[in-house]
């Protein structure tokens, strides 16, 4: 199958295992939790940063279920398209003025984190690119959650899911409000962002291929949601074979959404697409601030636009991003 990956992955279905279909269903909502933060109040006790976490998730849960507890009082008429064009799976079973929660159980309950290598980093000094006892530790504090969220799904019959947050908004939010808290920590709150979800930090220098493989196992533990994204440093269409390359290898490394990210530029002046520098390819105008050169880029599952429609964050990520030869 394929699916939207990185926010709204909606496969599996404890509700009705009858029915494990992307058609027809949604996310109802989600929550992400800030693990930096747990890993430096753990002040490097991963006893005390497992009690924090499983705090923070029973909140969480208690939150998702609360908001689901309101959202399924509510009736078909106030849903006219989603329920009453039926939309939503099961949903023309429903009458008009039917409540909608045995339908809504078909959605998703998510749970969501934020900067696993900046986690690691505050409970080990490296992240799961540096040390193999770190990648082992990552994938213990993930399996972890998912456990927890599978555990919460057969208790309540609802499906609780673990989300790899792309975290566009929160990746500025977090760490700001942590630098204030903690100061300024080498590899934790010292860059203007906090890591995508179990991502290699993007200045980090690693190849392609490794960080595939050192991304792909957490694939099948985020059942919410996941992306994994190579930097290209030119034109793949000057190169179809490596593009085709990589596509394999994460499709053989259990890449479940993969994208591959290039440089796409544009003068306004003349036109011209493709990779520019400082000097425009076809009509050789230098870039200037008064006519600058359009540059769109990937955020994590979106192209957005131009780098201007970047929030700070994201700018200085793109600005600090290793390419991949």
């Amino acid at each position: 199958m394929a699916y939207m990956g990185c926010r709204t992955r909606v496969m599996g279905n404890i509700y009705d295992p009858r029915k494990e279909t992307t058609k027809g269903r949604g996310n109802l909502s989600f929550t992400s939790i800030n693990l930096p933060r747990l890993g430096i109040e753990a002040r490097g006790s991963l006893d005390r940063f497992f009690s924090l976490l499983d705090k923070n998730m029973d909140l969480v849960f208690r939150q998702l279920r609360h908001r689901f507890e309101i959202q399924k009082r509510k009736s078909v008429h106030n849903y006219p398209f989603l329920m009453g064009e039926g939309i939503w799976l099961d949903s023309e079973t429903l009458g008009k003025d039917e409540e909608i929660e045995r339908v809504l159980r078909h959605g998703t309950l998510s749970v969501g984190f934020i900067g696993l290598a900046e986690t690691l980093v505050a409970l080990t000094g490296k992240h799961h690119g540096e040390s193999p006892e770190s990648q082992r530790l990552g994938l213990r504090i993930v399996q972890h959650m998912r456990d927890r969220c599978d555990e919460r799904s057969q208790n309540e019959q609802l499906n609780y899911t673990l989300l790899a947050t792309p975290a566009e908004g929160l990746s500025g939010r977090f760490v700001q409000m942590d630098r204030e808290l903690y100061g300024s920590m080498e590899n934790i709150t010292n860059h203007a962002y906090y890591t995508n979800s179990f991502h290699i930090p993007v200045y980090y220098k690693v190849t392609a291929r490794q960080k595939i493989d050192l991304e792909a196992p957490y694939h099948a533990l985020t059942n919410a949601g996941h992306i994994t994204y190579i930097e290209l440093d030119g034109d793949p269409s000057l190169n179809h074979s490596v593009f085709e390359d990589i596509v394999l290898y994460m499709k053989e490394s259990g890449i479940g959404y993969g994208s591959i990210n290039h440089p796409l530029d544009r003068d306004p002046t003349c036109g011209y697409i493709g990779v520019i520098g400082t000097v425009c390819p076809r009509c050789g105008r230098e870039e200037s601030r008064s006519e600058p050169f359009e540059r769109i880029r990937r955020i994590t599952g979106y192209l957005v636009g131009t780098l201007e429609r970047f929030n700070n964050a994201k700018r200085a990520e793109v600005a600090e991003r290793v390419k991949h030869g």
